[in-house]
Order: structure tokens, then sequence, then C-alpha cells
């Protein structure tokens, strides 16, 4: 996945042509302050973090469900509980899971900045912002390399104990602390 950066040709071009884009594309479109764009960044990165996630889990839901049918049948007459290894490996993958839904709870509900005047007077926000997304864009390179490895995982029994190395790998966890201490130092500063 490669991440591109579009310039604004608007911010460089001359005043006649400023007006002539505004009357084009709509009034107040381009007279967003950078700060506003970056908080729209991150939001809209994490949201795209978040769909991965739920990508992940959906995929290993699925092969819990192939799992448990293949495995787990009712019980019968002549079997009638089921196998203790099968339902380790379906419960391993519910773990699995539940640890991806926690992640994906945490990147969902991650602070932002907010938009206050007050702070806004005595602390810079754009420098802030703009080390939060460089760190966004290192979260989304990570669960990107997680997701790809968890699509790999097609046998539901090494899936289950592969995917909590993969992300304990892949540093998400680290990445989401470094973004609170970003945080952290806008709301000290």
């Amino acid at each position: 996945m490669e991440l591109k950066t579009t310039e604004n040709p608007i911010e460089t071009a001359d005043p006649a042509t400023q007006v002539l884009s505004n009357l084009f594309y709509g009034w107040g479109y381009n007279f967003y302050r950078k700060e506003n764009q970056l908080r729209a960044d991150d939001l809209l990165i994490r949201a795209k973090v978040s769909e991965m996630l739920g990508q992940m889990r959906a995929h290993l839901a699925g092969l819990e469900r192939d799992w448990r049918r293949e495995h787990l049948p009712a019980p019968t007459r002549e079997h009638p509980f089921p196998d203790a290894a099968a339902i380790a490996t379906a419960q391993a993958l519910q773990r699995a899971q539940q640890g991806l839904e926690s992640l994906e709870t945490k990147v969902r509900t991650a602070p932002v900045p907010e938009m206050d005047r007050v702070t806004q007077r005595h602390v810079n926000e754009r420098d802030a912002l703009e080390r939060l997304a460089a760190v966004d864009g290192d979260l989304v390179m990570a669960v990107k390399s997680v997701f790809d490895a968890a699509a790999g995982l097609l046998d539901p029994a090494t899936a289950a104990g592969a995917l909590s190395a993969i992300l304990a790998h892949s540093g998400v966890d680290a990445l989401l602390a470094r973004r609170a201490e970003v945080l952290s130092v806008v709301a000290v500063t």
C-alpha cells in the first residue's frame, strides 16, 4: 500500500486563480485551516485502520465458522461430547477476534486535540497534528502488514495462535502509545 500526498494547486496560485477556483468549487472549501485538515485526515486514517481490523476480524470469524462446521458437529449418541482440541481452537479464534475488536475500539476512539480557541493561542497545534499524522501513517503501515499476513492465514488451527504473534511483532500497541505521547505533549504545553 502506497500513501500519496496531493498538493493543493490553489494554495500556490495567484489571487485571481484562487477566486476563480473558489467560485468553481464552492466558497469556503479552501478556507479551512491546515490544522482542521490534519484533524480530518486523522479521523479518516483511523477509520480506514479500524476498517482493516474489522476485515481481519471477519476473516477470522469465517475461519471459525468453517472450523466449527467441520470439527464440531452436532452431538450424537456415539459421540455425545465434542473434541476438546477442536473446542480449544474455536475458542482461540474467538479470543483473537475479541483482541482485534478491542484494538479496533482503541483505534476508533483514540483522542484528537480538540479545537479549543483558548489553547490555540498558546499551543502550536499544527506541529503536534503533523507529528500525529506521521504516527498515524506508521500505524497504517503496521496494520496493513498485519492485514496482509492475516489474509494469508487460511488454516484455522495456525491462525488462532499466529495472529497474536503477528500483532505483537507489528508494534501496533507501541504506535498507539506513541500517539498518546504526542497528544500528552499537546495537553501539557
